[in-house]
């Protein structure tokens, strides 16, 4: 049982990562039937880190309220930038993209992002190139791996392979919206490249920023509270800024209140503790690996529930990224493996140590003779001691007489 408990313990947070990707697979499709609903994006992003703070709120004062540190202007700071670069910036920017470009396009950008926090890990110092090192080489190896199986899967088609279905169409109509949408933005196809490059900077920027907070502030629950809150504030205030329609703003029991909801509940509230866990324990690098499975995964839905045909170059890609994640992951875990023998106590290997042994073992005659000589050394300086002692003792004695014969014949 403990050795399963460990396993276990090992395997968290990749555990946690595969299923944020697969809790994001809902937020896209949700995405799709507010846009066929004809609901503002920008209106959608405001509700989300709103119904996040209302949600997160409460499971950090419950929690948190004792274990919390102090909040200084540091955190408070980290926090705010946070919430600007991976909350409004990165989400604005992601649905900029959607508009000027495809869905495809977009997604296949978004995979950029283990590479981009790579280099900045690097430059920040969360991250070490280590080339010459084993792990090293299959942190980047992996990374590139994992980018290129992304890119595979999404440029690259190949033959049709038929697999079983569902025929659930609830989709279906997002195709000729896409399509349109995509045919009178076809001649912005750099503007949209550059939204989605910042996008990734941002992406990246709030999972360093997102490292660093978690060290001096451990407490996962609060510090999503506190990027939701400045999220909420930045997005409403750009929502407003684009959008004076108020029955934009109106929430019913329909499909918008759905999507907001599941949006602010779980993409922006549990994905961001997730993740914020994730990368205090296995640092940025480790968390962005898993974005390119949201392609794979996005694959496997539409093959399943859309009715649509699976190809040859999701597998191939599919496969890709599943060992371009193994590589990494075995990367990390050999350093960490390291620095944890690196942590541990020098007194205990000391202690542990068996050449100490085998030198008392075969100095034990030696150590007899050395403490006996010390023994009869000890006992010599103690009986000169006392000689001298008594010696003083009977020169004090002789001195005395003296005294009372001098003062008598006076």
């Amino acid at each position: 049982m403990r050795d399963i408990r460990e396993v276990v313990e090992r395997l968290k947070p990749t555990i946690l990562m595969v299923l944020v990707q697969i809790l994001y697979v809902g937020i896209n499709i949700l995405y799709k039937l507010v846009v066929v609903d004809g609901m503002n994006l920008r209106i959608v992003i405001a509700y989300r880190f709103v119904f996040a703070t209302a949600f997160m709120a409460p499971l950090a004062f419950i929690f948190e309220r004792k274990q919390r540190p102090k909040m200084t202007w540091t955190i408070l700071f980290q926090g705010l930038i946070s919430g600007l670069f991976g909350g409004t910036l990165a989400q604005t920017l992601y649905l900029e993209t959607l508009a000027l470009t495809t869905a495809t396009f977009a997604t296949a950008m978004n995979n950029l992002i283990p590479a981009i926090t790579f280099v900045m890990a690097l430059f920040f110092g969360l991250e070490k190139l280590n080339w010459k090192a084993a792990a090293g080489k299959a942190k980047i190896i992996g990374t590139l791996i994992g980018i290129g199986g992304a890119m595979l899967l999404t440029f690259y088609k190949g033959a049709r392979i038929p697999t079983p279905s569902f025929h659930v169409t609830v989709l279906q109509p997002l195709t000729s919206h896409v399509a349109s949408s995509h045919s009178s933005s076809g001649g912005n196809i750099l503007l949209g490249a550059l939204f989605a490059m910042f996008g990734i900077l941002s992406m990246s920027l709030w999972l360093i920023v997102s490292s660093k907070m978690s060290e001096k502030y451990p407490c996962h629950y609060s510090n999503t509270t506190l990027m939701s809150f400045s999220a909420s504030l930045f997005s409403i205030g750009f929502a407003l800024c684009t959008e004076r329609d108020w029955n934009q703003w109106k929430l019913g029991w329909n499909i918008r209140l759905l999507t907001v909801a599941y949006a602010g509940l779980v993409p922006a509230g549990v994905n961001v503790v997730i993740i914020a866990w994730c990368v205090h324990k296995r640092g940025p690098l480790f968390v962005t690996v898993f974005n390119p499975l949201l392609l794979l995964f996005l694959a496997l839905v539409g093959s399943f529930f859309m009715a649509e045909m699976l190809h040859l170059g999701s597998i191939i890609g599919g496969v890709l990224i599943v060992c371009g994640l193994y590589m990494v992951l075995w990367g990390k875990g050999k350093e960490m493996k390291k620095m944890n023998l690196l942590d541990v106590p020098p007194q205990t290997l000391h202690v542990s140590s068996s050449p100490s042994v085998e030198v008392i073992v075969k100095s034990s005659t030696g150590d007899d003779k050395s403490n006996h000589n010390n023994n009869i050394n000890t006992s010599n300086v103690v009986d000169r001691d006392r000689q001298d002692s008594s010696e003083n003792g009977n020169n004090r004695a002789i001195h005395d007489e003296k005294k009372q014969l001098t003062s008598r014949n006076v």
